[in-house]
Order: C-alpha cells, then structure tokens, then sequence
C-alpha cells in the first residue's frame, strides 16, 4: 500500500472556504471540525485551501487548531471578481472562480501526491479538480476521497431550482461531475443525498460511502450554558415556564421562515395553545427586513424576538432556553443547527427537506411536516406543546441519535475506515 509502514497518515483536506480562516458557514464548520478530528487522531494534514480573509472571524480556540504541529497550511488565491468578492456565495462566483481555483488547488495537491508527500486526497467539491484532470489512477497518485457536500448546483436539496439558475450553475456541474468520476470514494452526507449523487455524478454504487455531516458535541456541552440560558430569558422578559421555541438560521428565502410566521399567527388567532409562547429566531441574512415586515402585519405582536447573530457562547445557550426547536426550512443539505439543538436534547419540529429525516424522527424526537405547509406546522407546533411533558423524554432522544449516529467521533472513524480501505491492497482485505 501506498501509505508509509509505521509512519502517520498524511491527508490532503482541499476545500474552497474553511472557519476561522474565511468566513462562518456550514461548510466551513465541517472543513475546520474534519482537519481537527483527524489532527486529534495523529493524522499529519495539509490543508489547502485559500489564504486568510482580512476580515476572518476571531477564535482563538480555533487559531490554535491552526498552529498544530501537524498541521501544514497550503494556501492557493481564490481570485473573484470585485462584484462578486463575497467568496462562493454567488452563482457567478461559483461558476467561475470556484472551478479556476479547485483547478490549482487540485493541481497542488496532485503535485504533493506525486511527491509522495500525502497518502490520502480529501477534497470538498469542485476544490480537486485540478487533481481529477491530473492523471489521476490508483497507481500513479494518493486516492481521492470526494465530499461534494448537498449537490445545490444540481437541485438535488433545492426541488425549485429555476431553469435560469440551473443553466448558470452548468459550468460548475460539470467541474464536480469531472472530479467524481476520478474519485476513489465519494461520500454521501445523508441518505435522502445516496440515489441523487449516483445519478447527478453518474458514478457506481461500490465508490459511495454514506459519512454523515457532524458536529462535536463537547462543544454543545459548554458549562456556561444553563446559566447563558438564564440570562438570556431574563434580558428578554421570558418568564420560567412560558414555552420557548427556537429557531437558528440565515434569513434566506429558502429556510421558510416566512412559513413559521404563517403557522405562529395561526396559532396566536386560535388561542389553543394553554401559555402564551415565544418565538426567538437567531440569525440574520437577506430576508430581515421582509421577514420584520411581515411580522408587523400579523398579530404576533411582542411574541417574536428577532436576535440577529449569536455568538457561540449565546447561541448554545438559546438551545439551552429553547422549550422547541423549530426548523421550517423549504430545501436543505444536512441541517447543523437541527443537530446542535438535538445535542441539547431539544425535541423538533421541522420539515421533510434534505437530510432531516434521518435525524428527526416522528413519535421518537420529533415532528416533520411537509416544506411550505403553515397550516402543518402550526398542527405540529400546537401537538408538541399541548403536551409538554413528553418532550424531556424526546429531547433525551435526540441526544442519543446524535450520540450514536453524527458525532464527530463516529464521522471521522468511518472516515479513518475508508481511507484504510482504498490504502490497502484489495488482496489483503
């Protein structure tokens, strides 16, 4: 095998974006927690990915990670353009300056491999596929394991997805279609993601591996959480026992929030709910102001606490005060912030978007309705509170469901186990 006998793994993590060194998004979260969780386990990693933002998010936890000795930074520029400099985020950008740079991103770590500097490539879509029009084979260079996260340029989380914007993201398709098929491995996050990504990528069954997206749970665990709850719940007036629902995302058009207000004020006109609730939406984005606007035409009144960002310290502690999660959205991948409440053991309400099925699960933890449905949620909304004394047991449940199933922990040992798989010769398997 190619890897070095009695010496560490050497990874190759290629991603366009990471946390802190560029912004706080999903993707980021997920490229910073595998490189932690494969340095944790003595894994040597070059990361290749571009070079600081100016603006980078301060954590010095997070810094530190980024100063560990076995850590290698390989920065490769991501040049955009200055009317679409909010890197990755537009579909110009995407299209254009994400395949250029997953073309020399994939080219270094291609060069790496052919200097038999890394054992394993780990690439996060189009960001290796300079490494698929390399030459790639088994033979000649490291394996390239492929995560091409949700698929949103193919509609696959995304069942709306305009004509318009399906034929600007064609360039970008391709690039990730080019990159799996050299792909040694290519990881499905979540199972609803299994048939899309055979049939988007056109690759063979034997190449998937279904790794779930995850997250770390000593981080849910943060001591000061009851008492950040406490707080919190006292600056806005929430008294001991009134019922609680939390929601945390980006204010964009497809989490549905717009759907959640419709349900609340559906809820607030029957007056079948025994206590008066609260709303808390955490987040902010494009859809504030519309959101806000929305909110003023109904009877909501001071139900609703738009808190806008959080940072972590707060964040976990609204999980904390939440009596519900509630997470409306229309489409979505794998949904971090379902997990995180689940981690608090938090009971939820969401739809069947994505991969939310395979965490919510009805009558066990939760309630899933169907995406765009106001007057389902509200019913799911007014079955869980009707009866809150179940909820603790549910909340229990998705502890254990994150525990046993999208912890770090497991994610990065099944990781581990596909890399040994594609390092060890087929006959002595």
């Amino acid at each position: 095998m190619r890897w070095r006998e009695g010496g560490a793994l050497r990874v190759a993590v290629v991603a366009r974006s990471v946390y802190p060194l560029h912004r706080y998004g999903g993707l980021e979260r997920h490229v910073y927690d595998l490189v932690r969780s494969l340095l944790a386990r003595d894994i040597h990693v070059t990361l290749i990915a571009p070079p600081p933002a100016v603006d980078r998010p301060a954590d010095a936890r997070a810094d530190a990670v980024l100063r560990h000795p076995n850590l290698t930074l390989a920065p490769v520029p991501y040049v955009t353009f200055p009317f679409a400099n909010r890197r990755g985020t537009t579909i110009l950008d995407r299209s254009t300056a994400y395949p250029i740079f997953g073309w020399r991103a994939g080219a270094m770590a291609a060069r790496l491999a052919a200097a038999n500097k890394i054992d394993v490539v780990h690439g996060l879509g189009a960001s290796v596929l300079g490494y698929a029009m390399a030459g790639h084979h088994p033979d000649s260079l490291a394996p390239l394991v492929l995560n091409p996260q949700g698929m949103e340029e193919f509609g696959a989380t995304d069942p709306s997805r305009a004509p318009l914007k399906r034929l600007a993201y064609w360039p970008l398709r391709r690039a990730v279609q080019r990159t799996a098929l050299a792909a040694d491995c290519v990881i499905a996050t979540d199972r609803s993601l299994v048939e899309p990504l055979k049939t988007h990528l056109r690759v063979r069954s034997d190449v998937v591996r279904l790794i779930p997206n995850a997250i770390e749970l000593a981080e849910c665990d943060r001591p000061d959480s009851v008492d950040r709850a406490q707080s919190l719940r006292e600056r806005i007036g929430i008294t001991a026992d009134a019922p609680v629902l939390v929601s945390v995302g980006r204010l964009e058009a497809n989490k549905g929030f717009d759907v959640l207000i419709e349900a609340l004020a559906r809820l607030e006109t029957e007056k079948r709910i025994p206590e008066p609730f609260r709303w808390v939406l955490v987040g902010d984005g494009p859809m504030r102001e519309a959101l806000s606007r929305q909110l003023s035409s109904t009877n909501l009144g001071n139900r609703v606490v738009m808190w806008g960002r959080a940072d972590a310290a707060d964040l976990h502690g609204w999980y904390e005060t939440a009596t519900l999660f509630v997470h409306p959205t229309l489409y979505e991948g794998s949904s971090l912030v379902t997990l995180e409440a689940m981690a608090h053991r938090r009971a939820v309400v969401a739809t069947r978007a994505g991969g939310l099925p395979d965490k919510v699960r009805p009558g066990v933890n939760g309630w899933l309705v169907q995406p765009g449905h106001a007057e389902a949620l509200a019913a799911a909304i007014r079955d869980a509170l009707a009866d809150r004394s179940r909820l603790k047991t549910m909340g229990e449940s998705s502890r254990a469901i994150v525990e046993q199933e999208f912890s770090w922990q497991v994610a990065i040992d099944k990781t581990l186990q596909a890399y040994r798989e594609l390092l060890t010769p087929r006959d002595s398997l």
